[in-house]
């Protein structure tokens, strides 16, 4: 069971694949992974995290990392008892890097887990990989293991309370009224121009289209304001160029913002 948050540009892919030699230091030296225990909920299921510490410095990447970042993906084969595997993820930050626009969080990432188990009140454990990419001044491809046994009768967490609180707003807590998307055919794909009528959530905004089909990725976008409509743009493209079909329904909207973060699921035709 892998889950590949987002699809990585080939030419991205290839520098940060050129980058990690420059790098004289280990993978040791500059993340380490451990798995957080939060318990069981009161709907059965086990509540954990996945905990990136990074030196300092260091950066690691949202599931929609930006040109210049690397997606992160898990492979959760090796687990015992896993029938659904949930992922809550924190709002991100935006960084400049080199003159390009990454997404993703310095220092720490904790990535609530919310397992439903395969066989309820069994003993829950999550052994596997994942993949992602650190970046400081060179970008380094990274890959590490996980195997560890969920306590049932471990407490609530204070670093997965804290991260769960940190999530973007849903569209209804963030008052967002309508959102809705034009397409129009380009040369490689689809332009896809969202207009979200929403109060602004703080300073420069910046959205992030995610278009919800693995096959497909999505340029940077490009965000401006016109009064209380938020107008964000991007270029729909198929991993494998071929022609393809934009289902608006999965289009997933992000806003980050000052204040706070937007998560828009779904826009209408417009």
């Amino acid at each position: 069971m892998r889950t590949l948050f987002t699809k990585i540009p080939a030419t991205l892919a290839l520098c940060a694949t050129l980058a990690a030699p420059a790098y004289a230091g280990g993978l040791d030296d500059v993340v380490r992974l451990d798995v957080l225990d939060g318990g069981v909920t009161e709907k059965g299921t086990y509540l954990g995290a996945i905990r990136l510490t990074l030196a300092d410095g260091w950066k690691t990447y949202w599931r929609a990392p930006g040109e210049a970042g690397i997606p992160p993906s898990f492979d959760w084969r090796g687990s015992r008892n896993v029938g659904e595997v949930s992922i809550t993820w924190p709002a991100p930050e935006v960084f400049d890097q080199n003159g390009l626009r990454s997404i993703g969080y310095e220092d720490q990432l904790v990535l609530p887990v919310e397992i439903t188990p395969a066989k309820p009140g069994q003993p829950v454990r999550l052994k596997g990989e994942m993949d992602f990419g650190v970046c400081k001044e060179v970008c380094i491809p990274g890959n590490l293991s996980f195997n560890h046994r969920l306590d049932s009768g471990a407490g609530r967490h204070p670093a997965i309370a804290a991260a769960l609180a940190q999530r973007p707003y849903s569209a209804r807590e963030a008052g967002v009224k309508s959102a809705s998307c034009r397409l129009k055919p380009t040369q490689h794909g689809l332009q896809i121009e969202a207009h979200i009528a929403m109060p602004s959530a703080g300073g420069s905004e910046v959205a992030v289209i995610e278009p919800g089909n693995p096959a497909l990725w999505a340029a940077e976008t490009q965000t401006r304001r016109q009064g209380n409509t938020l107008i964000a743009s991007s270029e729909v493209i198929s991993n494998s160029g071929a022609a393809f079909a934009l289902d608006r329904s999965e289009v997933r909207i992000t806003v980050l913002g000052a204040r706070h973060a937007v998560d828009i699921q779904g826009c209408t035709p417009g």
